[in-house]
């Protein structure tokens, strides 16, 4: 025999499987398998409705979305998704790239060299400083950049001060009143520490609507 045929002699033998082969593999993937069935159970089932259920228990206006009720059920919105308020007699949120569209949620991803961006931002600070008699530098920057989500709910401070007069005017109402509700939804720091002071729109909207009414046309 010479070489070359030793070598194919060998590699025909050693292809072929042991006698055994099938239930020897048959011992490898039945616990792969248990292993599978198992942590789907866990993971899958059991810690996921364990911690949804944990989270409706200890925080159940959290886990339904922060939802806010009038006083006969119905949904007026979330305090964590803005609302396009227009109207004179209302706060108004930040600008949105979505139109505030929680479905679709983006920022506009414009660079600050844009020219598109810059026309907007223009245009803006030319109404808003018309608007409210402040120069373009003194406006607050949340009035005119628009959030990374489009959805952002809050406002800072100085920008719903700055709305305070036309609201008031617009609704009839002592602006100390408007000045007061203002103060009454500013929310601080979370832990005093993280963040800036902010003021959620629509709850803020809301408080007005009850303690000043707009005046029937």
């Amino acid at each position: 025999m010479n070489i070359n045929t030793s070598v194919a002699t060998n590699f025909a033998t050693n292809k072929q499987p042991p006698a055994d082969a099938p239930a020897a593999q048959h011992a490898l993937w039945q616990p792969a398998l248990r292993f599978s069935l198992v942590g789907l159970v866990l993971c899958g089932a059991l810690y996921s409705g364990g911690v949804t259920l944990l989270n409706q228990l200890l925080f159940p206006a959290q886990s339904a979305g922060s939802l806010i009720h009038s006083a006969d059920g119905k949904v007026l919105g979330s305090v964590l998704v803005a609302q396009p308020f227009s109207a004179e007699h209302y706060f108004h949120g930040r600008p949105s790239a979505v139109n505030t569209d929680p479905m679709n949620t983006a920022g506009s991803n414009l660079a600050p060299s844009n020219p598109a961006l810059r026309e907007r931002v223009a245009a803006d600070s030319a109404r808003l400083s018309a608007l409210y008699q402040v120069k373009a530098d003194a406006l607050p920057l949340d009035l005119l950049a628009s959030s990374g989500s489009g959805v952002d709910p809050h406002i800072s401070p100085a920008a719903a001060q700055l709305q305070v007069t036309r609201v008031a005017t617009a609704r009839g109402c002592a602006t100390a009143t408007v000045t007061a509700l203002v103060a009454q939804q500013t929310q601080a720091p979370q832990w005093g520490l993280l963040g800036e002071p902010q003021v959620a729109v629509l709850p803020l909207n809301l408080a007005l609507d009850q303690a000043c009414p707009v005046p029937a046309p």
